[in-house]
């Protein structure tokens, strides 16, 4: 029986004085890989702050693996990638190596430390995986943008986490890491199960990577697998049949 990662139940969400979400209900199931679009300012990424609990929402519920999101403590079943990285302090005397080691934290045991050998491995297929291998030793305040998100993106990916939350994770890498990124993606989906809810503002790829989409635009326009999305006639009303087949990568 498939168990649900994510439930969200009639939720409602304000933000700074305006209504940001509106009776909000879904539910990503174990081995989903999950699209959510929707234009800016349609609320996308409060949508995750109330998934992670970030955010207390007006009205309604958030479950994450049958858990009120209020209760839920077991983290390291949760790799999340946020939008913006102004709350990373790039000043912070750390290598890339020692970044992506602190995405297995939430794995230790009290005292909680990372750096051992055991942990080895893990970050190896991380550098790897992002092509970061020959920066592993850089501060990561001496980095680009492009690659403090690849390091980052490694921290998230690097415990195999059951549930993957990536909010607008590519928008400041280059098209070949991104091309690579979104094959990793779903390198992880295929092969290891991983579950993955992908925030995005590139209606033009979800369609190639995802197997069911969410267009959000303050309450959910339409919720199902690509290929109902390509054969809805609503949704031929809303996008036009140019732009709902160039999303459902169908046609």
């Amino acid at each position: 029986m498939s168990v649900d990662v994510l439930a969200m139940e009639n939720l409602s969400c304000r933000y700074q004085g305006h209504e940001a979400l509106t009776e909000i209900t879904m539910k990503v199931t174990a081995g989903d890989y999950v699209g959510i679009v929707g234009p800016n300012g349609s609320g996308k990424s409060t949508l995750v702050r109330a998934m992670l609990g970030l955010l207390a929402p007006d009205a309604g519920r958030v479950l994450l693996f049958g858990v009120p999101v209020t209760t839920f403590r077991q983290w390291r079943r949760i790799g999340y990638l946020p939008q913006s990285m102004r709350h990373f302090n790039p000043a912070v005397p750390a290598t890339v190596e020692e970044v992506i080691r602190l995405g297995l934290l939430p794995h230790k045991r009290f005292p909680r430390r990372v750096g051992g050998k055991s942990d080895t491995p893990a970050v190896e297929r991380a550098l790897e995986a992002l092509g970061i291998a020959g920066i592993r030793k850089k501060l990561i305040g001496e980095l680009s943008g492009g690659q403090q998100q690849r390091a980052l993106l490694a921290r998230a990916i690097v415990g195999r986490p059951e549930l993957l939350i990536l909010d607008e994770p590519t928008t400041a890498l280059d098209p070949e890491t991104r091309e690579r990124f979104y094959t990793l993606l779903g390198e992880l989906h295929r092969e290891e199960g991983t579950t993955i809810i992908l925030v995005t503002h590139d209606t033009g790829s979800i369609g190639s990577m995802a197997s069911r989409l969410i267009y959000v635009d303050r309450r959910i326009i339409f919720n199902g697998t690509l290929d109902d999305f390509c054969h809805s006639k609503e949704m031929t009303a809303f996008f036009g049949e140019a732009s709902q087949h160039l999303i459902c990568h169908r046609h």
